[in-house]
């Protein structure tokens, strides 16, 4: 199966990089057992940038491969050492790519601007080791941190083409001429219908002025309904400043004149919607068949009361093509000085988590489910999710830890507040939410091992460091005790 050489809408599979596990460490040297905690943290997991380049006109490369990956972070070691982040992809696209969430539909961007980025896949952060989590209060924490799973996600990319004029008219009649014979652009070019298969672009020069001109694959009645290829392509016009009807003088099929071809193109752009503040051109072409000019004459006051203006062309002799090109660069410029100055390159980045500490708007409480199949309280909130997905609930000491957040949070006040009981089942998260009996008024983190600000590890060496004390201080007292007897006493003579 042949792969095409344009495509301009592909669905692409995305997956950033989960961040690398914290390490628990104690430190240990020769008469010290326990030197405290050294576990590092692990490192980010590697993201996925979209990024505009200038040179790309196509998302074939997506078509070809559809799923990118990046890369996970690395865990932390003892000693300190922190783990590698995962490295971060960067995906090329081409100007005039709209971004959408497959899933749910939402517009995530539309990238234009050359450079412009958009981060569609964050890594996921790394998780503490337990040198960071050390406080005068939790001297040796024996846990660390899980890091967080990478975003997933399945993203559409769609290419609207940025030019500044669009051409559009029936199969044939002469917009991939028109385009060759005004710049270096050479599409193919046939006389069957349907020759242009994917828009063409070409680079016009009038006087001081330059801009692109794209043809749009052949349009007929019901296009915007999904006939023919029009479906397909004309959002390729939407992006464009000026449209331009060509019109075949010379059409043989029945029922077709230029006023109703006009018509029938017009009706068309109406359906899809969007374009009704573009200024019109009609370009009469292929005035060097016989009796052009007479047939251009007659259709002309036929056409004049669209309003638009009018000119005669021929793609084969060059007749009539100066005009158009200046008609064409003349709206260019007035619409490109009507814009605003062009913005520089952007970075879009999912929104950081932006809430008031200490207040319920970092948390939802609700109650699902009814009294005969049982109930449960549902918490939801980016940090209480978060901590969740960051706990190691093989470790005791680690619970205790996310049950002392969670209440500084002030999760189990507004809880008492709305009416949960001890007991009561605690859902935090979707889906996935992991439960818990609703336990008020403990602090678990400080029951788990020892009283808060201890360590059973460190009470169990502790006669050995009281010795080790002792010895040092017998030590230090014995040899003061010494220099001070020698002090007074003169050095020998040699």
């Amino acid at each position: 199966m042949a792969i095409p050489s344009f495509v301009d809408r592909v669905k692409l599979s995305v997956q950033a990089g989960n961040g690398g596990h914290g390490c628990a460490s104690i430190r240990r040297e020769k008469f010290k057992p326990l030197g405290g905690p050294d576990g590092g943290n692990g490192g980010e997991g590697g993201s996925i940038t979209l990024r505009v380049d200038d040179s790309l006109s196509t998302l074939v490369d997506y078509h070809r491969q559809s799923v990118r990956k990046a890369t996970n972070g690395q865990p932390g070691k003892g000693d300190f050492q922190h783990g590698s982040r995962g490295e971060s992809i960067t995906l090329s696209v081409p100007p005039g790519t709209v971004v959408t969430d497959a899933e749910t539909g939402e517009a995530l961007a539309d990238l234009t601007g050359p450079g412009d980025e958009l981060v569609v896949a964050q890594g996921g952060r790394g998780g503490l080791g337990n040198a960071a989590l050390a406080t005068a209060a939790r001297k040796a924490p024996g846990f660390a941190l899980l890091g967080e799973e990478g975003e997933t996600r399945l993203i559409q990319l769609e290419l609207k083409v940025v030019a500044d004029v669009g051409l559009v008219g029936f199969p044939s009649v002469g917009k991939s001429s028109l385009v060759a014979a005004i710049s270096r652009a050479r599409p193919k070019i046939a006389d069957y219908p349907f020759t242009t298969l994917v828009p063409n672009l070409g680079v016009v020069v009038a006087g001081e002025v330059t801009y692109t001109v794209a043809d749009v694959p052949g349009l007929i009645e019901g296009a915007s309904e999904g006939r023919g290829l029009g479906f397909d392509f004309l959002r390729h016009i939407e992006r464009c400043q000026a449209i331009v009807h060509v019109i075949d003088l010379g059409t043989y099929e029945p029922g077709r004149d230029p006023a109703a071809d006009l018509e029938v193109i017009e009706a068309e752009l109406a359906a899809h919607g969007g374009l009704e503040d573009r200024t019109r051109l009609i370009a009469l072409n292929k005035v060097d068949l016989p009796d052009a000019h007479e047939l251009a004459e007659i259709a002309k006051p036929e056409l004049e009361r669209f309003g638009f203006p009018i000119f005669v062309i021929s793609t084969k002799t060059g007749e009539g093509l100066g005009g158009l090109k200046f008609a064409m660069a003349e709206i260019v410029a007035a619409r490109r000085a009507a814009l605003p100055a062009a913005a520089p390159s952007k970075v879009l980045r999912p929104s950081p988590v932006a809430s008031k500490k200490g207040t319920a708007e970092e948390f939802t409480i609700a109650k699902k489910g009814d009294g005969e199949g049982g109930f449960v309280w549902r918490v939801r909130g980016v940090k209480p999710e978060r901590w969740i997905r960051q706990t190691d609930f093989s470790n005791a000491e680690a619970v205790g830890y996310l049950a002392d957040r969670l209440n500084r949070l002030g999760v189990e006040t507004k809880l008492l507040d709305i009416g949960a009981r001890p007991g009561d089942a605690v859902a935090i998260g979707g889906e996935d939410a992991v439960v818990f009996d609703f336990a008020p008024q403990v602090d678990i983190g400080a029951e788990i091992l020892s009283r808060r600000g201890e360590d059973v590890r460190l009470e169990a060496d502790r006669p050995a460091v009281a010795r080790r004390k002792r010895m040092d201080a017998e030590y230090h007292a014995a040899k003061a005790a010494v220099d001070n007897a020698t002090s007074g006493m003169e050095e020998p003579k040699s």
